[in-house]
């Protein structure tokens, strides 16, 4: 299959989606659920653009194996299936449950064995969709993308996250937060892992880091980062974090990723 055929249908796919998320953004906003903490927040809104996703997809493609945030796998079984989707409806449900415009739909196209083909972002509140084709390069709204230039850590603006359970777990990425601050320009946490690797791609952010990330957090905005020219590795180095189920991700426009590494080995 020819990713850069299905492009735009996944492109529309993911704006009907954003159609649904502002029309909850718009209304009061209870949580329906919580998930593996207090902080790990579910509202309609996830459940409805994730159920709608996956109808449009498995209309398209009955064969495909679907791994979203809400409902899990869906689709053919995982071993039988030719590709895999993971689905993130609402990237960032802190935000959008608190009222701050910062989230999005993240939706991507991967080989069984989690190498991505395809990948979309769709920030509905700006109206910006993020895409990348393997080969293709990424774009944003139709416009090419590229890293930043930013040659000295000193230089740069990163950004990170939290995971859920940092309330409990010593490992909750204080003391790479810590770190970091003697080194950067400036320290961000903006709250949508996919959105962050996006920013990444377009210039906005130099680098990011992040714990315990789930494959479909950050499987389009890995392809995005590395078609838009930039280096994507585990906090060891390794390539293709997303291939871990709770990844440690590394995102960068490629000239200070060994500087970001150093920074998070002497954290730990």
């Amino acid at each position: 299959m020819q990713a850069a055929a299905i492009l735009d249908d996944v492109a529309a796919i993911a704006r009907g989606a954003g159609a649904i998320i502002r029309r909850h953004f718009a209304a009061p906003i209870p949580i329906s659920a919580r998930k593996s903490t207090r902080s790990d927040v579910v509202t309609a809104a996830d459940t409805e653009a994730e159920a709608f996703i996956v109808r449009a997809l498995l209309a398209r493609f009955p064969d495909h194996h679907i791994v979203g945030e809400e409902g899990g796998g869906q689709g053919a079984p995982a071993a039988a299936a030719p590709f895999h989707w993971f689905v993130d409806p609402v990237d960032g449900t802190v935000n959008f449950a608190a009222k701050l415009p910062h989230f999005c739909t993240s939706i991507a196209l991967a080989t069984p064995d989690r190498r991505p083909l395809l990948g979309v972002v769709y920030d509905p509140t700006r109206d910006e969709l993020f895409s990348a084709v393997r080969g293709g390069g990424a774009h944003l709204n139709g416009q090419p993308l590229r890293v930043t230039a930013t040659a000295e850590l000193n230089d740069a603006v990163v950004s990170t996250g939290f995971p859920y359970d940092k309330h409990t777990n010593p490992d909750n990425n204080l003391r790479e937060w810590s770190e970091f601050l003697k080194h950067i320009r400036g320290e961000r946490r903006l709250g949508s892992a996919a959105l962050d690797l996006a920013y990444v791609a377009a210039a906005r952010l130099d680098g990011y880091w992040e714990k315990d990330l789930k494959p479909y957090d950050i499987m389009a905005g890995v392809l995005l980062v590395q078609e838009a020219g930039g280096t994507v590795s585990d906090y060891a180095g390794a390539p293709d974090p997303q291939r871990a189920d709770r990844a440690r991700c590394v995102a960068s426009n490629g000239r200070i990723h060994a500087a970001m590494l150093r920074v998070l080995q002497a954290a730990r």
